[in-house]
């Protein structure tokens, strides 16, 4: 009887691998139904795991298979309804194999969907890839850290996918040498002894018949190195060293008057939510100030920021000036990068809306990295929204984007903060 024995080192992980590959290879079909899966979360339940479900098409591996076309005998055991020259009639449309028009049949068969669950990290990795805070100058290592992996040599043990074979087999053969150096050199001299006999012609002698005695007890000694052995596995080992960053810091500015309903509040706090998942899930220590408005601006915690209840009316400029007071304050060091990030549904006191263009042209864009506004509603752009797009002509770090239902708000996010090849440039 055969014995099988698991000498893995990550044996209570055996499929892993497997599950990081499936991953990797179907990386597109995860990606949008984790785009479509995040608009139907609650606010509260945006950083769990979710249940994914790929259609059957998608995962189907290519086969061999014969043409439709052409003809062909074929043998089907177990046959007792049809004989040589029989017609078999058309299927009908319908046959239990997926969603179509027609009639239902009693007969066919199909697949469903492929559904399975991915982790909290997976569902936050595949929900921020590709995605980094834009302009964002590294010119020192300070406060945020960020890493990148790089190759640091070989390591006697590891994963399947990181076995280094060429350099596995480098090493088995080196202790193959090593451990058979002397039986060979022995051998060799025993083999010449042997060869000298058999020109003496002395082959029916006592000492040819111990000679070859030897010869066959080498060998098996010899044969007995195994080709390869767990000693020999070499792994390409990785680690991660941080690379230089910069300090930053990120506003949000909430509109909470009257105007917003609770619908759009609730949106409003989904994208705040999605934008903090995304910065501690991709930097370290990077500072966020909480802003609450109507008539009167207030700079506030995380908790009240998400679940205070007050309300009232609506001047934005109030927003921006405790902002700049804030930069002026506590950020007015050059090594710091200054984003800003503003929900409203556009309602604003018609007078204040030229004054929050001047103040964004002349106070706070000029110092600021990036700065995005949310307008989340269904009606038509007011004054507040004609002001802004003036100023998105005139500085390309300020972005309007437009929010009209919860479906938005992913694809928005992700646009916003899209990585380009601008974000990976390192600043003086």
């Amino acid at each position: 009887m055969a014995h099988f024995i698991d000498r893995r080192l990550n044996s209570k992980g055996k499929s892993t691998v497997n599950r990081q590959r499936f991953l990797k290879r179907y990386k597109q079909q995860i990606k949008r139904a984790v785009s479509d899966a995040v608009g139907n979360r609650s606010v509260t339940d945006l950083d769990t795991g979710e249940k994914i479900s790929i259609p059957t098409r998608d995962i189907s591996e290519p086969i061999f298979h014969t043409g439709k076309g052409g003809k062909r005998e074929t043998v089907h055991p177990g046959n007792d309804q049809f004989v040589a020259g029989d017609k078999i009639n058309r299927p009908p449309s319908g046959q239990g194999q997926g969603a179509g028009e027609g009639d239902a049949s009693n007969d066919g068969e199909g697949q469903d969907e492929f559904v399975f669950s991915i982790s909290k990290d997976e569902y936050l990795d595949l929900l921020f890839d590709d995605l980094a805070l834009p302009n964002l100058k590294k010119s020192q290592f300070d406060k945020i850290v960020q890493h990148e992996t790089y190759r640091a040599g070989y390591q006697t043990d590891g994963v399947p996918s990181n076995l280094d074979i060429v350099r596995s087999l480098k090493g088995a053969v080196a202790r193959r040498i090593a451990l058979t150096a002397s039986d060979r050199r022995q051998l060799r001299e025993l083999e010449a002894q042997q060869n000298a006999l058999e020109e003496e012609h002395q082959t029916h002698t006592p000492h040819y018949a111990e000679l070859c005695h030897q010869i066959a007890q080498l060998s098996a000694k010899i044969k007995k190195v195994p080709f390869i052995d767990t000693f020999d596995l070499r792994f390409k080992n990785y680690d991660k060293r941080p690379v230089p960053t910069s300090k930053a810091v990120m506003f949000c500015l909430m509109d909470v008057s009257g105007s917003m309903d609770q619908a759009t509040k609730d949106m409003a706090k989904r994208f705040y939510i999605l934008l903090y998942l995304f910065l501690t899930r991709t930097y370290e220590n990077v500072e966020v100030v909480y802003i609450r408005h109507h008539t009167q601006a207030k700079e506030v915690d995380e908790q009240e920021f998400f679940y205070s209840q007050e309300t009232g009316g609506t001047i934005v400029s109030s927003a921006l000036k405790l902002m700049n007071e804030i930069v002026q304050e506590r950020y007015q060091d050059s090594d710091w990068n200054i984003y800003a990030a503003q929900a409203s549904d556009g309602d604003n006191w018609a007078d204040d809306s030229p004054f929050c263009s001047e103040l964004l042209s002349k106070d706070i864009l000029p110092s600021l990295r990036y700065y995005a506004y949310i307008e989340i509603t269904e009606r038509q752009h007011q004054s507040l929204w004609r002001e802004y797009e003036k100023v998105a002509q005139s500085f390309d770090n300020f972005v309007c984007k437009h929010i009209q239902s919860q479906s938005d708000i992913y694809p928005v996010f992700r646009e916003l903060f899209k990585r380009t090849e601008q974000s990976n440039t390192q600043g003086a």
